[in-house]
């Protein structure tokens, strides 16, 4: 099976990386791109072989129109930023991972409604 390559956007913490292991995960910010805007980083990304853009940025849906793209996008919406943060999201992130479709935009949140 194919290596999931994920690249993680400007406002996602590095240290993420270590909570997704066995993916191949690059940031923004190796990859050269810290500079471009989502449109630009979606179309690099995609560019480079990419799979999904793993973000916070809840703009990200009403800014790009993902169709006629391969590269998914995931927006992980919790309290703040941090890995403290959006380690909760994790397990769903990798559920979502293993089915989302070339194109597709996902959120994934915290279920506050159970705590």
């Amino acid at each position: 099976m194919k290596t999931v390559r994920i690249l993680f956007d400007h406002c996602v913490p590095k240290p993420l990386k270590r909570e997704l292991p066995g993916y191949e995960i690059k940031t923004a910010r190796e990859m050269g791109w810290e500079a471009l805007k989502n449109g630009r980083l979606l179309e690099s990304a995609q560019a480079a072989g990419f799979d999904v853009l793993l973000t916070v940025d809840q703009n990200l849906r009403y800014q790009q129109n993902l169709s006629g793209y391969s590269i998914a996008v995931v927006v992980m919406i919790a309290g703040g930023i941090t890995v403290e943060d959006l380690q909760p999201l994790v397990p769903s992130v990798e559920s979502v991972l293993s089915t989302i479709q070339p194109g597709q935009l996902v959120e994934v949140s915290i279920d506050r409604s159970h705590s």
